[in-house]
């Protein structure tokens, strides 16, 4: 027992040389982030009208989309968008730069799975308003889209919202995928610092602390907003 914990040897110094190489792939992880569930949500958002709307077509494919995304592994899809596709000749041109294009498409599929959750997020919220106020709204003379937009979704977002942080800090961990595929985000620079230094233990903790705080910051800047948004509804 003695000889194998002497033999244990952790150098947390070995990583400070590569220290900006982690804080890039962060910044890519929040960037890939945000990105994704500010589309995501507009996916959503689409879905979830599309769920609500009088014709039965837009249903069946609202329904069909969050049930498909829903239903297969999230790894998949980065595979279908990012390897599939070119290989049937529908490939994403590299517009921003160099490899632009593989990173345009990891978001493409994160946002796509995100749609189908914000969906639900944004189902959820809007049924989470009386219907009464709808009623009281067309009685006022307001078409049901104006009552949408005027009534519902206000009162909606107080519910949303905070479901959306949690989307956003959900996303950050999930991105991890996009390393699988080359993309530089924190855990496919851990790969090549594991590469450069022949350590292995070191980079994973490295990038377990990365996320720890990134997670920490954004679920107290969430906890904060929704503190306000309870203190605004109360008021």
């Amino acid at each position: 027992m003695d000889l194998f914990v002497n033999a244990i040897v952790i150098d947390m110094s070995s990583m400070l040389p590569y220290l900006s190489w982690f804080i890039d792939g962060a910044i890519t992880t929040v960037w890939i982030s945000f990105l994704t569930v500010i589309f995501g949500s507009l996916i959503g958002f689409i879905a979830t009208l599309a769920k609500r709307s009088r014709f039965k077509i837009l249903n069946w494919i609202a329904s069909a989309y969050t049930q498909i995304i829903r239903g297969t592994p999230i790894l998949l899809q980065l595979y279908i968008v990012t390897l599939g596709l070119p290989s049937i000749g529908i490939s994403i041109p590299d517009v921003f730069g160099p490899r632009s294009g593989l990173l345009i498409g990891a978001v493409i599929a994160l946002a796509i799975n995100s749609g189908a959750y914000t969906c639900e997020i944004f189902r959820s919220g809007l049924n989470s308003v009386d219907h009464g106020q709808i009623e009281a709204a067309r009685s006022l003379g307001l078409t049901s889209r104006q009552a949408m937009f005027y009534v519902v979704i206000p009162q909606a977002i107080k519910t949303i919202l905070p479901a959306l942080g949690n989307e956003f800090i959900t996303m950050i961990k999930e991105s991890s995928m996009v390393s699988v595929i080359g993309v530089g985000d924190v855990m496919y620079q851990q790969k090549i610092v594991q590469g450069a230094t022949y350590r292995v233990f070191e980079p994973l903790i490295m990038i377990a602390i990365i996320y720890l705080v990134l997670t920490t910051v954004l679920t107290t800047i969430l906890g904060f907003f929704e503190r306000r948004l309870n203190t605004d509804a109360k008021s």
